[in-house]
């Protein structure tokens, strides 16, 4: 059962404790992409008969196989994808960055370029479930932001075959290459390059904490998007919402995985105690019970602001969910208070999973308190700035002095020099 708390009556270590820390995989990851960096293929046709039991002949998707899928989905799923895609285009069309120019002042010329990065690597889980949508959500802001290839990795089953969704979803949001390689070895490869998978530029996507580690290590080497921890819901609600509305929302995140964290923040303990028994209710009712019974008994948590809504938005900050729902009157009036969220719904008819899919904004997040500092996946995490510098004959020599004077406080003469030696000659 959900654990119920009465802010200012416990410590805050509690409150605010997050317990879903992901196991320590560092070595094995280490080791694997070690291998794989080594090996190439090789490694990875081993990978594929030692972790996802099936044994691969080739790594990459055919046409014919991204074909015969789109083939097997259902027509209504295509329509679905495809109006999702239409809704995550035109939101993220609207992050588009352009380069500029300045040259108000005489013989000077300073601006900055938008380049998009070349090679995108995409990693799509495989596993317990299969996200069709994180194929939208990551593919299409690179498109948008002219990425001239995405290559995405994702698991096979042990058919050796892609789930048809992900591969349907990946033609529509115009996925380059596809290959059938999952885990940190997908990563790696990623990073590395095989002979048969290019090297990237940038690793975007979620995964377990395999991936997660992965993605870690090879950072550097190639650019990552973030360390993605567990999925985490946080809903702010008063004594007026729906307690079946509000356990389903819970839920949503619950049934993610055992690591997941639901938490709910509201100013009515009679509410708090109205959703704690919708919870048992729901939970027993769930495909995935075992997996959300886990993620409620050891993650979730309700705390109780008893009066004080503000009080409520206030913890919410301290949190710095990555999802977090706003099911209150007015949720407008609100906003601008909410300071650190990843991704925020607003009102009593807007739940996390109409972003998860539909909405058009990102679902990929930061998680584990970065909202605090981080961003949700755009097209800027596609593209790279590069500044440029002009300066005339005249106009340089009119602040070489200053430059050299700064440089000079810096101890560093060789600097200075640059400056003023083009024009000692008319000293």
């Amino acid at each position: 059962m959900i654990k119920i708390y009465n802010y200012g009556q416990v410590s805050n270590d509690e409150i605010f404790a997050r317990d879903n820390i992901a196991a320590n995989v560092e070595g094995v990851v280490t080791q694997i992409v070690a291998t794989v960096a080594q090996q190439g293929d090789k490694a990875l046709f081993a990978y594929a008969a030692q972790f996802d039991k099936v044994n691969l002949t080739a790594l990459e998707v055919t046409q014919g196989e991204i074909d015969e899928a789109f083939a097997a989905v259902e027509p209504e799923f295509l329509e679905i994808l495809r109006e999702a895609a239409a809704n995550i285009r035109a939101y993220h069309e609207k992050q588009v960055r352009n380069s500029f120019v300045l040259n108000e002042k005489d013989g000077v010329v300073i601006g900055q370029k938008v380049t998009p990065i070349e090679k995108v690597g995409l990693y799509v889980p495989g596993g317990t479930a299969a996200y069709p949508s994180t194929v939208l959500m990551d593919s299409i802001p690179a498109k948008i932001a002219g990425c001239a290839q995405i290559v995405m990795v994702t698991p096979p089953g042990k058919d050796g075959k892609v789930n048809p969704v992900i591969l349907a979803a990946a033609k529509i949001a115009g996925v380059d290459r596809i290959f059938k390689v999952g885990g940190a070895q997908a990563v790696a490869a990623l990073a590395y390059g095989t002979e048969s998978i290019p090297k990237v530029d940038k690793i975007v996507g979620p995964g377990n904490a395999y991936v997660a580690e992965a993605k870690k290590q090879v950072f550097g080497r190639v650019s990552i998007d973030m360390i993605a921890g567990p999925s985490e819901i946080l809903v702010v609600a008063d004594s007026t919402a729906n307690p079946r509305f509000v356990a389903a929302d819970l839920l949503s995140q619950a049934e993610h995985d055992k690591m997941a964290s639901a938490v709910l923040v509201t100013d009515s303990r009679a509410f708090a105690e109205q959703v704690s028994e919708e919870l048992e209710i729901q939970i027993p009712q769930l495909p995935r019970a075992e997996i959300a019974r886990a993620s409620i008994d050891n993650n979730g948590k309700i705390i109780v602001a008893e009066g004080n809504l503000m009080l409520a938005i206030d913890i919410a900050n301290q949190i710095a969910p990555e999802h977090l729902e706003l099911c209150v009157d007015n949720p407008f009036d609100y906003l601008d208070k909410v300071k650190h969220a990843g991704s925020i719904f607003m009102g009593k008819y807007c739940p996390e999973a109409l972003g998860d899919y539909f909405a058009g904004p990102n679902h990929t997040l930061p998680t584990s308190g970065t909202a605090r500092f981080s961003s949700p996946l755009s097209v800027d995490d596609f593209v790279k700035k590069t500044q440029f510098t002009y300066y005339t004959q005249t106009a340089l020599e009119a602040v070489a002095d200053k430059i050299a004077f700064f440089a000079h406080k810096e101890g560093l003469d060789a600097h200075a020099k640059s400056a003023t030696i083009r024009f000692e000659d008319k000293k």
